[in-house]
């Protein structure tokens, strides 16, 4: 079986949460037998696509983990943020035809919600492993 070679993009806006669905994902990868090849710090959410841009570029990498977390705000900024960068993350996975998983919670959250939501970090190296495999 081929060893997959994963990257990861995590948001470090609500690093506190964003940190531990890290942590998580990283455990999940290491028990899944995929290799976490490279990690790219954000400022933000609405910052990712350009990383992911980088990493499904990479030969290297056969599929891209987003992390991020947008909470409720007094405007509408979360819906903005989210509605936006996850188009753009679809955009690029349909694009370099690779596997990119939405790992980022939110809208609509509070940060209570948030910190429940931790394990997404889990689920969405799952998912990205999966998609590896069934487009493989």
């Amino acid at each position: 079986m081929k060893k997959y070679n994963i990257g990861i993009v995590v948001s470090e806006f609500n690093f506190d949460i964003t940190s531990m669905m890290l942590e998580r994902a990283k455990a999940h990868a290491e028990f899944l037998e995929v290799n976490v090849a490279k990690i790219f710090h954000v400022p933000g959410v609405y910052d990712m696509p350009l990383a992911v841009k980088r990493m499904v570029q990479d030969k290297d990498i056969d599929g891209v983990v987003t992390l991020g977390v947008v909470i409720e705000g007094e405007t509408e900024h979360d819906d903005i943020v989210i509605t936006n960068a996850a188009r753009k993350i679809a955009d690029l996975a349909v694009e370099y035809g690779k596997p990119v998983s939405l790992g980022i919670t939110g809208p609509g959250m509070t940060r209570l919600q948030a910190e429940d939501r931790i394990e997404k970090g889990r689920d969405a190296v799952e998912s990205c492993v999966k998609m590896m495999k069934r487009l493989s």
